[in-house]
């Protein structure tokens, strides 16, 4: 019994220890990785204040011989930032109202209605996500063309807002709310339309909030399809653009362009902040989280 219990105490020590080993491993990584994926954008963010000549010397250096503030105000003058910022704005915003009304309702009609071929449909549809972009934009701008609508909002709006990403998200999440709810509702007379406005769609708060973000940095971002389908600069030009308006034949105004970075990065990232707690949430219970 004696030389029992030294191995037990032994083996229970040595388990600790090699699980707290496993431990600061594990954190050394997440911090070792978090220096390596933010170390350009630290250095980004101090190129936005230095002379441009600075930004790209040898050797590099963190800090310029000064601290230029006039660098993010001159990049509304330098070219028409506001008009991209505001183009952006209003695309990714309407951009992201009609993508939660599509995939919230056809998530619901593939994942809580019950229909013939509903099944075959889903997965054709989710095909469709095996398509890259770029070989669907020269199709998508001659259906734009014949609509008419090339230079427009709508262009840069609606190809793009019936995607299958979103109604796969709501479908895994209907999929999760419990039938007692809708079955409840028809006892009280409740049609299919009613108990998805009234019941089902309350609940799905989390995963419109995950749609939400990520549809808006989808639109947000978009570089190739509005440089196809806009023609008009800067009337109808948008962010990704703009950033690209700071490189000319004479040259880039690399802290110009550093500086607008910046700026379009804000609203991504308040967006983010503030819808955090809804994201994690949604992401666990919408299927994202690998379950």
């Amino acid at each position: 019994m004696s030389t029992d219990q030294p191995d037990g105490g032994g083996r229970r020590r040595g388990g600790e220890g090699h699980s707290r080993f496993g431990t600061v491993v594990a954190y050394a990584t997440a911090v070792i990785a978090a220096v390596v994926f933010a170390a350009p954008l630290v250095y980004a963010v101090f190129s936005a204040f230095k002379p441009s000549r600075e930004v790209l010397q040898t050797p590099p250096s963190l800090f310029g011989s000064q601290f230029r503030w006039e660098n993010f105000t001159e990049v509304f003058t330098y070219a028409p930032f506001a008009t991209y910022v505001t183009n952006s704005f209003l695309v990714s915003i309407a951009g992201v109202a009609v993508v939660l009304v599509v995939s919230a309702t056809a998530g619901y009609a593939f994942g809580r209605l019950r229909w013939p071929g509903r099944d075959i449909l889903f997965v054709l549809f989710l095909g469709t996500l095996m398509v890259p972009q770029e070989v669907l934009v020269i199709p998508m701008f001659v259906l734009m063309q014949w609509f008419g609508w090339v230079d427009t909002y709508q262009s840069l709006v609606l190809p793009w807002a019936f995607t299958a990403f979103g109604t796969f998200l709501m479908r895994q999440f209907f999929r999760g709310i419990p039938y007692e709810l809708e079955e409840a509702a028809r006892v009280d007379g409740a049609g299919p339309l009613r108990t998805f406005l009234r019941v089902i769609l309350p609940l799905a708060g989390p995963a419109l909030a995950v749609l939400a973000v990520f549809t808006f940095l989808n639109y947000w971002n978009s570089y190739l399809w509005p440089l196809i389908t806009v023609n008009d600069y800067p009337a109808r030009g948008t962010l990704p653009i703009g950033l690209a308006s700071f490189s000319t034949q004479n040259g880039t105004r690399w802290d110009l362009q550093m500086a607008a970075s910046i700026i379009s990065m804000i609203p991504t990232t308040i967006l983010v902040i503030a819808l955090q707690k809804h994201l994690v949430k949604g992401i666990a219970t919408s299927g994202l989280g690998g379950r």
